[in-house]
């Protein structure tokens, strides 16, 4: 029995010192400036950017192949962010400035399929299954990607009450803007 405790010790410290090694040896550098992209995105994973998380959006947007306004659950606080970063200019973002939503689930007519759940990208419904679910409001961010999967309709999207926490600052308008509007 001893011999046996012995032999998985010794085992385990060897893969230890291996594995160690290798991740000193082959340790891959990734590009700075992606990672402080990524630091500045709001890690939401939602895909409304057009990629599949925050850090292929980052990678693109340190390529220059995108522009910085592409991060709806950002805002305007992310693309002031990014603009500051990477020293361009502050745009509106895509699609104009959406209300802030949050996903509400009538909790009468959930069946608690967990297809929502699955859907979530945030972790912000809580519920197992065949049981009834719920939002976190704190961590819901508005990604809409939880309504279609539900088969029984029961997840609207509501508007988040403004308060001087979600209340944008409108931009100033162009000179453009200002002409046309004369």
């Amino acid at each position: 029995m001893l011999t046996a405790i012995l032999a998985l010790a010794v085992l385990a410290l060897v893969f230890g010192l291996i594995l160690g090694y290798a991740a000193v040896r082959f340790k891959v550098e990734s590009d700075p400036i992606v990672d402080r992209i990524d630091a500045i995105l709001p890690q939401s994973q939602c895909g409304q950017c057009g990629f599949a998380g925050c850090r292929p959006y980052a990678e693109a947007l340190a390529r220059g192949e995108v522009d910085i306004n592409l991060c709806p659950p950002g805002g305007e606080a992310v693309v002031m962010g990014l603009a500051d970063l990477l020293g361009r200019d502050v745009k509106p973002v895509e699609g104009g400035a959406k209300k802030k939503m949050i996903a509400h689930i009538d909790e009468t007519t959930c069946i608690g399929c967990t297809l929502c759940i699955q859907a979530c990208p945030v972790d912000a419904i809580l519920g197992a299954a065949k049981q009834m679910h719920t939002i976190i409001a704190d961590e819901c961010t508005g990604c809409e990607l939880c309504v279609a999967p539900c088969p029984v309709n029961c997840i609207k999207m509501i508007s988040v009450k403004v308060a001087p926490a979600t209340w944008i600052w409108p931009y100033p308008p162009t000179s453009q803007q200002a002409k046309e509007d004369s």
